[in-house]
């Protein structure tokens, strides 16, 4: 590992202090009990216009135990590594009130067996350009996408940053888990007049988030966003960007695809597995050891990530699944756990992929006699998760499409449509991908290709649904 990033605790640090957690449970008379560690070092470069704005090293950690009694279970969670082993004591303590007060409850079986992984290397996890990332190299980035900017008549904001993050975990019958690996983030929004455009991707490896083609393609998307003009309701052939096909991707979490909704009968897992609901080309999966991400060998119960077809060539697949869901649902344990504040446990995609194509942007477009192209989606919210329905709207660089070529700017426009239907009208997928964040989920990601549309309906619901056929205004730069 580079001396220019390194761990905040370390393997040995991380799992000491999650062994003392158990002791300490276990000395003070829980039935099992389960630790992990999640740490976090990073160096960010915040700047807007022509200044750095905010240069940040932040450094965290948190150890959280899981103590169970009469089949009841506490957590605890602490940054004091010091009282880690008081943590677990009193984690156990609550455990046998609970139990106490609302009685024992059955313990579930252990889920299925998963399936044996190899290890991911570690030049899966760790690369050594990311490391040493450091912020004169990346200052040095900012003014360029500042002055490049500027000398089109805009401004730049943007972050660049390095980080490395680690996972510690002692389960309960005593094995432990460690890794740790780099990540690189390059986020940045340029505007021009009223034209925008946004660009943000993630790796372990900064040489795949290409910055410096990034930064000039952002500039020349937001000198042509300018002159944006509303764009009437009505369906229209769509050619999403990466971003914004990400954006369609993480409704996912809500549609049933987690061994909690098989269980408990509901979502499309449930009650439609083994239907077709789009092409043979839509393969979307969650796949913690996909190269191109977060990739990542186990979850925070320290059980290997598996990757889990969730649409199988376009045919509902499998759900993701931690222990408990995965012995509720009869299932096998495909390292899905996760836990973030203000939610209680339970597994997520952590890891949404779908299948990159063959085609180029120009290729998308051409296939467009009269549509629109839209960067990215924002303000997504689930309307109805068993129709997979979303709500949302475009964001920056988006353009009507005249004759495959991109004609005037667009201003953003409300949407609210099925994801499996959009999908369904899927008729070619592109070669060039991103990765962007999953909100509130450790060490997620969805990276994605743009994809083509047939149909979507901009405006609000219910609208009629005529193709409108708008005059475009002359694109500029």
């Amino acid at each position: 590992m580079s001396a220019d990033l390194t761990p905040v605790l370390g393997e040995s640090r991380a799992l000491e202090a999650c062994r003392a957690a158990v002791d300490g449970a276990r000395a003070a008379g829980a039935d099992e009990a389960e630790a992990f560690l999640t740490g976090r070092a990073g160096s960010w470069t915040r700047f807007a216009e022509d200044r750095i704005s905010q240069p940040q090293d932040i450094t965290e950690w948190q150890l959280m135990v899981r103590a169970s009694v009469g089949g009841r279970s506490a957590r605890i969670a602490t940054t004091d590594l010091a009282a880690a082993r008081e943590a677990g004591a009193r984690a156990a303590t609550r455990a046998r009130v609970l139990t106490e007060v609302a009685g024992p409850l059955p313990v579930l079986p252990a889920p299925a067996a998963a399936p044996a992984l190899p290890p991911l290397g570690a030049d899966v996890l760790w690369a050594e350009d990311t490391a040493g990332w450091d912020v004169g190299a990346r200052v040095g980035t900012a003014r360029t996408a500042s002055s490049a900017a500027r000398a089109a008549g805009g401004s730049a904001f943007g972050v660049l940053g390095q980080a490395v993050g680690e996972v510690a975990v002692v389960t309960a019958d005593g094995s432990t888990r460690y890794a740790a690996g780099t990540e690189a983030l390059g986020s940045l929004t340029v505007r021009v007049g009223d034209g925008t455009s946004h660009w943000v991707d993630l790796d372990r490896r900064l040489g795949v988030l290409a910055v410096d083609a990034a930064v000039a393609t952002t500039v020349e998307e937001a000198v042509r966003g300018q002159g944006r003009r509303e764009l009437p309701a009505g369906r229209y052939d769509v050619v999403f960007g990466p971003l914004a096909t990400g954006g369609l991707l993480e409704g996912f979490e809500s549609f049933g695809f987690s061994g909690d909704a098989v269980a408990d009968g509901v979502g499309a897992v449930a009650t439609r597995q083994g239907e077709r609901v789009a092409p043979a080309s839509v393969d979307v999966a969650d796949d913690p050891r996909a190269r191109r991400g977060l990739p990542f060998p186990f979850d925070l119960e320290g059980t290997p990530s598996s990757r889990v077809p969730l649409l199988d060539h376009g045919v509902v697949g499998g759900a993701v699944t931690d222990r408990a869901s995965a012995a509720r649902a009869g299932l096998a344990a495909t390292g899905h756990a996760h836990i973030a504040r203000e939610e209680t446990p339970h597994p997520t995609p952590s890891s949404l992929t779908m299948a990159a194509g063959d085609a180029s942007t120009a290729e998308l477009l051409a296939g467009v006699e009269r549509g629109v192209y839209v960067q990215r989606l924002w303000y997504l919210r689930v309307v109805d998760p068993v129709a997979t329905t979303l709500t949302g709207g475009s964001r920056d660089a988006c353009f009507l499409v005249e004759d495959g070529r991109l004609a005037g700017a667009l201003a953003p426009a409300r949407f609210t449509e099925s994801v499996f239907g959009a999908l369904s009208r899927v008729d070619a997928i592109g070669r060039d991908v991103l990765a962007q964040p999953l909100p509130n989920v450790w060490n997620g990601a969805v990276t994605a290709p743009a994809v083509r549309v047939r149909g979507f309906r901009f405006g609000p619901h219910g609208s009629p649904p005529p193709t409108p056929t708008p005059t475009p205004t002359p694109a500029r730069g």
